[in-house]
């Protein structure tokens, strides 16, 4: 038998691994919340690309496309009517601007602040 042991003992390894568990088990609870967010920007883009060369563009007929699309995505937030559709010069922007949370323990939580700006032309 050596005189020295030699590598990690058990402990050692949870020491090693407990921080890697908690990044694990963060990024499975901020999937749904990313993958939430891409559905937004796909829809937003959608529509920036459907817009070109509207001249009938609203920001009553921007709300009801998001609310179709996000229908169709499943996105639960933010809501269509929360996205600022406002006129910058000759063209419109569709501002997505909102914050999401995804508890981890207890009363620890994770907030997660989103903006997204797309030009309507």
């Amino acid at each position: 038998m050596p005189k020295f042991q030699r590598g990690v003992t058990f402990i050692g390894w949870l020491i090693l691994l407990a921080p890697v568990a908690v990044l694990v088990y963060a990024g499975i609870r901020l999937t749904p919340i990313y993958l939430n967010y891409f559905h937004v920007v796909h829809a937003l883009e959608q529509i920036a690309a459907a817009s070109v060369d509207d001249t009938s563009l609203t920001p009553a007929s921007v709300h009801t496309s998001l609310e179709k699309r996000f229908d169709i995505e499943y996105v639960d937030r933010p809501a269509a009517k929360d996205i600022d559709v406002h006129r910058e010069g000759d063209h419109w922007v569709a501002v997505a601007q909102y914050e999401d949370v995804a508890p981890l323990v207890g009363n620890v939580s994770i907030l997660v602040q989103f903006n997204k700006e797309v030009t309507l032309k």
